[in-house]
């Protein structure tokens, strides 16, 4: 029985550690699209201050391209869009990966403390 247990224990630690790289990595995921949002928020500022006049270029490769700026506009406001329904989606990953990091936490305890109680002891003899 003890064996069976060491099994299940290293089993549900195995799958432990492998939640917790995944939830590791979706964090990670997530600081990168904060960091993009906040970015192209500061991009659609940027152009809220343009006037007609001003010339908007973008960098393709090593060169400066002239680009319209109503499209230029709606690239970021699409950029924007997309970047937050990504973290949507990293934000519901997280939760589900949370819920079972703490699933799989309850399992390890449950057999840890199986696995400390052990067959019960034989009771003591009683002096007479």
């Amino acid at each position: 029985m003890a064996a069976a247990l060491q099994e299940r224990l290293q089993t549900a630690s195995t799958e432990f550690q492998k939640i917790q790289g995944e939830l590791s990595s979706a964090v990670d995921a997530r600081q990168k699209l904060d960091a993009q949002l906040s970015e192209n928020e500061l991009v659609k500022k940027e152009f809220a201050s343009l006037t007609e006049e001003n010339t908007i270029y973008k960098l393709v490769g090593p060169v400066l391209v002239q680009q319209d700026q109503a499209e230029a506009k709606q690239n970021v406001d699409t950029r924007l869009d997309f970047i937050k329904s990504e973290i949507k989606r990293v934000e519901g990953q997280l939760k589900d990966l949370g819920e079972k990091a703490e699933k799989k936490k309850m399992e390890l305890v449950e057999i840890q403390s199986a696995l400390q109680q052990g067959p019960a002891p034989a009771p003591a003899p009683v002096a007479a």
